[in-house]
């Protein structure tokens, strides 16, 4: 189905796996181009409930595969056409969606880890804003993500200096949900899925799109999304099943509806 990437639906999961490991997982037009059809099939699968995006292989995921450009490549019709599809599509899916960093996470990468949801980091994995290498700017909602999760000055600095943050930091920082040891890596990534997997799905969507709606708008437009996210939620099955099993002392069966 897919040449550089894997998709294995699990349950109530989809793995999305980028699959070019001996270029480090890094982008080329191919997977730009099925990594954008992946997440779109997994939107509208109705029995997918959870997301998980990772890489085969020693990396997450090294950036835009540099043997692609040259002296005559638009940086940015190549952002507007290839990556920024994929970091926008990532923001609306009303899904939640893990990266799961199993090794290096670098240039556009990193910015892909960022847009995840939450970021579930094996031991030895590293994150590195490259750009500044190669005389580049972060790009792919990097300038958007990085300074929200660990503060303008040290955002700064990452992109700046262009450092390896190592797993460890990361969690230090913020970067990462949790950080996770090499033997219990596949088990620790199943089961968070799959607890994801398992709650109200619309409700996790509704609030996927108040907090990022949030930062642009003042005090009263927060306050009334939230009541119009309120209301949508109010209607759904999975509401209505919460309640239920509150009042009789259950655990909740939520079908994601």
């Amino acid at each position: 189905m897919f040449d550089t990437i894997l998709y294995e639906v699990r349950g109530s999961t989809v793995w999305i796996t980028l699959n070019r490991p001996e270029k480090l997982n890094s982008f080329n037009e191919a997977m730009h181009s099925e990594l954008l059809k992946a997440l779109q099939e997994a939107e509208n699968d109705k029995a997918v409930r959870a997301i998980v995006l990772t890489g085969a292989g020693r990396a997450f995921s090294a950036g835009q595969d540099l043997s692609e450009v040259d002296n005559s490549t638009d940086y940015g019709d190549l952002l507007r056409n290839r990556y920024n599809p994929i970091i926008q599509k990532m923001a609306e899916i009303g899904k939640p969606v893990i990266a799961a960093v199993n090794g290096t996470a670098a240039g556009a990468g990193f910015s892909l880890a960022l847009a995840a949801d939450f970021r579930l980091v094996s031991e030895k994995a590293s994150f590195l804003n490259a750009f500044i290498h190669i005389g580049l700017v972060p790009d792919s909602g990097n300038t958007y993500y990085l300074p929200r999760m660990v503060g303008h000055a040290k955002a700064l600095e990452l992109m700046v200096l262009g450092d390896k943050v190592g797993a460890e930091e990361a969690g230090r920082l913020g970067l990462a949900t949790k950080v996770i040891s090499e033997e219990n890596w596949k088990s620790e990534i199943s089961a968070f899925a799959d607890r994801l997997a398992s709650m109200p799905t619309k409700a996790i969507a509704l609030i996927k799109e108040a907090l990022m709606k949030s930062w642009d708008l003042p005090l009263e437009g927060v306050l009334e999304k939230e009541a119009h996210a309120q209301s949508l939620a109010g209607l759904s099955g999975d509401h209505r099943e919460g309640v239920q099993a509150f009042l009789e002392k259950r655990k909740p069966l939520f079908k994601g509806d």
